[in-house]
């Protein structure tokens, strides 16, 4: 049994509380937050850390995003609970396990086969039903596209094409791009076959997308 205690509630609040402080102002994102159990992303020896507004390493070179990244990041994609939602870079699943809070229908992919397995066990038992792939996330999911909305949580050099041509117009894709140390988040919103708008917003620091279309391991 996964335990999540009044206390862990309670966190999950006071974290709530200092995100909205901090500008997010999606109700729907902010429940997602309140609701997933964070503190089950962590090994038991680091669970004390769970609610604190920072990133975390997991094992393999990758990290569990800060809390403020990933409500940033959810409140940029704007899901709504009809969407079919591509995310690359599953991570510990934390992400993924908010974007269900928001809709049924997520797709994940994830680059390093240790985490995958690691993260595919611990989404099982949590009952986060993803579909769940191990391979290159940065040339997409073109089996499963189009996507309504496509979200990276890794920073790459570039917006792959492979990921602009998955999405359905009107459909829109949440990047960070820059270089290895600093990326910008962008959204590019697909207005037609053809057309794509692109925004920008703030700077934050990712590890960086492997594969074909990313950083080259």
């Amino acid at each position: 049994m996964h335990a999540d205690s009044y206390r862990h509630r309670g966190q999950r609040r006071t974290l709530v509380e200092e995100l909205r402080r901090k500008g997010i102002r999606d109700e729907r994102v902010l429940l997602a937050l309140g609701t997933v159990p964070r503190h089950l992303f962590f090994e038991p020896a680091f669970q004390e850390h769970a609610y604190q507004d920072k990133a975390f390493p997991i094992g393999e070179g990758q990290t569990i995003s800060q809390p403020y990244t990933v409500a940033y990041q959810t409140e940029l994609l704007q899901v709504r609970p009809q969407d079919r939602v591509l995310e690359i870079g599953t991570g510990s699943g934390y992400q993924c396990a908010v974007l269900l809070q928001l809709t049924p229908h997520v797709c994940s992919i994830e680059f390093n086969a240790v985490l995958f397995e690691r993260t595919r066990r611990r989404l099982a038992s949590l009952h986060q039903a993803a579909h769940l792939f191990c391979g290159d996330g940065s040339v997409g999911l073109p089996a499963y596209a189009p996507f309504d909305k496509i979200l990276v949580t890794a920073g790459s050099p570039t917006i792959p094409r492979a990921l602009l041509q998955q999405l359905r117009v009107g459909g829109a894709l949440v990047i960070p791009v820059g270089n290895e140390h600093t990326q910008r988040m962008l959204r590019v919103t697909r207005e037609s076959e053809a057309g794509f708008v692109r925004e920008e917003f703030e700077e934050f620091r990712f590890v960086p997308l492997l594969g074909r279309a990313g950083w080259d391991k």
